[in-house]
């Protein structure tokens, strides 16, 4: 019997049981979003002029850089991706797309463009609302399709018409990582130290103080408390009534109350607050004006620093996104690429490595070019 049961166990322990189970709760079922889109959206980008700028800043820059189309390794002056990229749908222009494409993602951690085919070749490209679009999970565990949900109806897209761009997320398979939910501590802060200073304006920004009575040791009767009460609060508080005397009768005196060092620290502490923000984004602190920022010399400097370790590869990012989604669909061997000579910012790294080329008389005119980017268009 023991021997029986043995080579029972030994015959299964290959298989997974829980493996079916699992497939079959599964398969065909949206894998919603833990995250609060709406939350992030109105505290991090609506709610925070740190985050605004941070999102604004990374998606303008981005999308004002050409794209431009290669076809191994030679510029093609005109192809019909190209054109698709210069016009992607009526509504919109390409920048604009690019554009709408990298501030949800930026703000969300995933950004999904849908591609409408016509004869089988993408005719329009048009980025939807994180928020409104659901994974759905396959038995496999891949993505099989994607529902989109508004208005009360949904509609499912086949995984193939839908390009799902996401940033790194080691808790998530499906969705990204927003840097604003990695910043989520410090926008907070940045937001109540805010309110704190709109709540003081509002009180003739002055600090609060005691209002004594001592007359009497019996006290005030309630009436007279709230009477008090209610004069303070219509007659000598509020911007309003800003620098108006206090009439007081006899056996009350005003005590104000100062700021303590204590209480001074909240604006260093709003400060650092906007840096850890910056820094989620990699966006120089320098760049948005944030006091107390020193790492760079210039700002020239820094906003060379913004475009390399933060533009470049965005754009880096997007581009080799849309050639392995859009490229295989117009033809083999096409890439699509960014023309960085446009960029002003980087125009001494440029001018750098041109000096270098040139002086490299080893390098025939043809390496040369190659060297720097430059194709032989056709």
């Amino acid at each position: 019997m023991f021997e029986k049961l043995k080579s029972l166990l030994a015959g299964e322990q290959k298989k997974f049981a829980a493996a079916p189970v699992i497939q079959l709760h599964t398969v065909g079922r949206p894998q919603w979003t833990p995250r609060n889109y709406a939350a992030l959206a109105k505290e991090g980008f609506a709610g925070n002029a740190i985050g605004y700028r941070c999102v604004r800043m990374l998606a303008e820059a981005a999308s004002s850089v050409p794209l431009i189309i290669y076809k191994g390794e030679k510029e093609l002056a005109a192809h019909p991706l190209k054109d698709l990229l210069l016009r992607p749908n009526p509504a919109q222009s390409g920048r604009e797309l690019i554009e709408n494409i990298l501030s949800f993602l930026l703000v969300a951690g995933n950004s999904y463009v849908e591609v409408s085919t016509l004869d089988g070749r993408p005719r329009e490209l048009v980025a939807l609302r994180p928020d409104r679009v659901k994974v759905v999970a396959g038995a496999n565990g891949w993505p099989e399709a994607y529902e989109y949900a508004v208005g009360g109806a949904s509609t499912r897209l086949p995984a193939e018409t839908v390009l799902h761009l996401k940033l790194f997320n080691p808790l998530d398979d499906y969705y990204g990582m927003s840097p604003l939910e990695a910043a989520s501590r410090s926008i907070d802060t940045h937001n109540a130290a805010s309110a704190w200073n709109k709540a003081m304006l509002d009180n003739a920004a002055r600090p609060s103080g005691a209002l004594v009575f001592s007359a009497s040791e019996s006290g005030l009767t309630t009436e007279q408390f709230d009477r008090i009460k209610d004069e303070m609060e219509n007659k000598y508080q509020g911007a309003a009534n800003a620098g108006r005397p206090m009439v007081l009768e006899g056996g009350f005196d005003w005590k104000e109350m100062g700021f303590s060092p204590k209480d001074m620290e909240f604006i260093e502490a709003k400060n650092a607050s906007a840096r850890e923000v910056a820094l989620a984004f990699g966006v120089p602190p320098m760049l948005l004006g944030i006091p107390g920022d020193n790492t760079f010399a210039n700002y020239a400097e820094a906003n060379r620093t913004f475009w390399r370790q933060s533009v470049v590869p965005l754009l880096g990012r997007v581009t080799e996104a849309l050639t392995n989604f859009l490229g295989p669909q117009f033809g083999e061997g096409l890439r699509v690429a960014y023309d960085l000579d446009q960029v002003e910012a980087l125009s001494a790294d440029r001018d750098a490595l041109w000096a270098r080329v040139d002086k490299a008389s080893f390098l025939t005119p043809a390496e040369k070019r190659a060297a720097v980017g430059y194709g032989t268009p056709i």
